[in-house]
């Protein structure tokens, strides 16, 4: 966290610490809660305040790409989007090694209408069910694979490996791509703001739409930084890890 902040005091950064670790302690308290809420629970604590956005793409007969991070409850999110937009939304997801929790999470984020699929699936359905429109929702803050296309930027002062893959699928199947800012309200009570970053593809050299959504993200965790997930390994690939081929 230090290296994110260097210009806060040291009793500033052990305060954020401290703040991150009382939200953590909520979120597990609150994922294990995600089990048995009932649907109409999970919109109540997690409301989407402007869907219109995305629906004046769905009377387009367009697909969306959400965007967003591991910022306050994003479990929560995976329960309650489903009967709060138009769209049917799809997540792309990575198996987990651990068959148990596989099986256990994959129930919990689809059991509201969530379809959790593979790229390589999701692609497939968008191309196979063309009277659908699908929401399809990449999480931005991952640590990408050395195999994966990936854009460097600055990010949270420090030089940073962004996934390419949201943009990617924008370009190639020239689909809006909107950034979802995830607020918390107050204990165990949340709200989603969607933010449009880009519809006209062509206005941007690649890189630049990871770029612009990355940016929102990080506006959100500077303006209260003990809600996004510190604990994860953000910063493990450097740019040495990746072959030029794989940079944008």
């Amino acid at each position: 966290m230090t290296d994110s902040f260097p210009q806060k005091p040291a009793h500033e950064i052990r305060g954020i610490e401290k703040a991150f670790y009382r939200h953590f302690c909520d979120l597990i308290v609150e994922s294990v809660k995600n089990f048995t809420i009932s649907e109409a629970a999970s919109h109540e604590r997690m409301h989407i305040v402007n869907p219109e956005l995305l629906e004046t793409y769905f009377s387009k007969g367009q697909h969306v790409i959400l965007v967003g991070g591991h910022y306050n409850n994003w479990e929560l999110f995976a329960l309650a989007i489903a009967g709060q937009i138009k769209h049917t939304p799809m997540a792309l997801y990575t198996p987990l090694n651990n068959k148990f929790w596989n099986e256990k999470i994959i129930a919990s984020r689809s059991k509201y209408g969530l379809h959790m699929l593979r790229i390589d699936n999701i692609l497939r359905k968008i191309k196979q069910e063309k009277e659908e429109r699908f929401a399809v929702i990449f999480g931005s803050d991952q640590s990408p694979r050395k195999s994966q296309l990936v854009h460097f930027m600055n990010f949270l002062n420090q030089e940073t490996a962004v996934a390419y893959g949201a943009e990617r699928m924008a370009r190639e199947l020239d689909i809006p791509i909107i950034a979802g800012s995830n607020i918390k309200v107050s204990r165990g009570h949340y709200k989603i703001i969607f933010t449009l970053v880009s519809d006209d593809h062509s206005k941007f050299q690649k890189g630049e739409i990871t770029a612009a959504f990355t940016r929102l993200l990080e506006k959100d965790i500077l303006g209260a930084p003990q809600y996004w997930l510190w604990t994860h390994r953000r910063w493990k690939r450097k740019k040495s890890d990746h072959s030029p081929d794989r940079i944008i």
